[in-house]
């Protein structure tokens, strides 16, 4: 369990670094909603760093693949039908976001014609949209293992489950009500729950016999 717990404490924040820099900082640099000429400018002059962002989303997701089987260890004698269900929801987000990349490469091949690389963009954030559905359900199985085990804060577990709920609430504005996206922005604070638990786990860590409340 303590090489498990170590594990999660590097890998953890590891993943949570390359994933900001590829979904928030990169495209918060080059992607412009409302400006496609600027953000076909930027593209093209910073192709090497629209790059970056694509590799870090592939490598994101491959150290998702660990970070999920460390926590099925980590509460395997916990409840084994929640840590198949964790990692059955985990693991099915990320073949979607993997392949959504796809996308990516489609807007570097049409710098050229923005109404084309505007579309794949949007494709793009529809890809992840439907990614965002298993981001958030595999927090429900985790929060429950969290809460039951007793080597966390049982409140830990409680934010996990309002995390999930924010992806949820995310998810269905963007499919169903886009007129609502202006409120999209209360939604990820309720997102936060997971950094709750990221933060914990990698800073507190755990104790095996542990029940604080």
């Amino acid at each position: 369990m303590k090489n498990t717990v170590i594990s999660l404490r590097i890998l953890y924040p590891l993943w949570a670094i390359v994933g900001m820099y590829s979904l928030l900082y990169v495209q918060g640099q080059l992607i412009h909603l409302n400006d496609p000429a600027l953000t076909a400018k930027k593209i093209i002059e910073n192709d090497f760093l629209f790059r970056t962002g694509i590799m870090g989303s592939l490598i994101t997701q491959l150290i998702f693949i660990i970070v999920a089987w460390l926590l099925g260890e980590l509460f395997k004698n916990t409840d084994k039908i929640a840590v198949q269900w964790m990692l059955i929801l985990a693991y099915i987000s990320i073949p979607i976001t993997m392949l959504n990349e796809i996308n990516q490469f489609a807007v570097l091949l049409n710098t050229n014609n923005i109404s084309q690389m505007m579309f794949f963009i949007h494709l793009h954030q529809y890809g992840m949209t439907i990614a965002s559905l298993f981001w958030g359900l595999w927090l429900f199985p985790l929060g429950y293992l969290v809460y039951k085990s007793g080597f966390f804060p049982k409140w830990v577990g409680y934010a996990l489950y309002i995390g999930g709920l924010g992806y949820l609430i995310a998810f269905t504005i963007k499919i169903l009500f886009p007129s609502l996206k202006p409120i999209l922005s209360y939604t990820e604070i309720l997102t936060f729950g997971e950094v709750v638990w990221m933060l914990w786990i990698s800073i507190a860590g755990t104790k095996k016999g542990w029940t604080g409340v």
